[in-house]
């Protein structure tokens, strides 16, 4: 096959990636110093690769659970339309939660998982995520720990997908064209 990633302009540099976690983890780290117990819980599927580096830049125990709430199918937008996949598999009554999210695109998602875990009494919840597009958010819960602010432009790399592919990109490349996904698109289309 060929090397699908020169086909996607880099946006955001896996050096710049990994700068930017340190960073992210060290003022995690100073600000929940005092605050036990903190439980990190990453936004599925997106997150896993962010999250993984997150938690190891940060110098204090913490404890891990995962969500996969889904409002994106394989589309390339939001579709409004919330549905939980996977739910935590932890109480978090009493804990310190920090959201590990990959994307904040129009945090509709976001807004419904954080009045859904308010329900579920957390001592607090926080949000950290990689990515956001401030253009087009619309949070109700203002996310604490930011990485980049993009474009509103489709993303994908360090987890993030087209139709599931090129989570495993090291850099956030940008999709400029239609047809630089046409690959991805022939290879679903193999399989049925």
């Amino acid at each position: 096959m060929e090397n699908f990633e020169q086909k996607i302009p880099e946006l955001i540099s896996a050096q710049a990636i990994q700068d930017k976690v340190k960073e992210m983890g060290r003022q995690i780290t100073k600000d929940y110093s005092n605050r036990y117990p903190l439980r990190i819980i990453g936004a599925l599927k997106g997150c896993f690769v962010f999250m993984a580096d997150l938690i190891k830049c940060i110098d204090l125990p913490v404890k891990v659970d995962f969500m996969e709430i889904s409002s994106y199918g394989d589309a390339m937008e939001s579709s409004g339309n919330v549905k939980i996949i996977k739910d935590l598999s932890h109480d978090i009554a009493g804990e310190n939660v920090l959201i590990a999210e990959d994307i904040i695109d129009t945090g509709l998602t976001l807004n419904h998982t954080i009045a859904m875990l308010h329900t579920r009494n957390p001592k607090s919840i926080a949000v950290a995520s990689l990515l956001i597009k401030n253009e087009k958010q619309q949070l109700k819960y203002p996310a604490k720990y930011i990485g980049f602010e993009i474009e509103d432009k489709f993303v994908v790399g360090y987890g993030l997908d087209y139709k599931g592919y090129m989570r495993n990109m090291p850099y956030i490349g940008v999709v400029t064209e239609s047809d630089q996904l046409d690959l991805f698109d022939n290879l679903e289309a193999e399989k049925e």
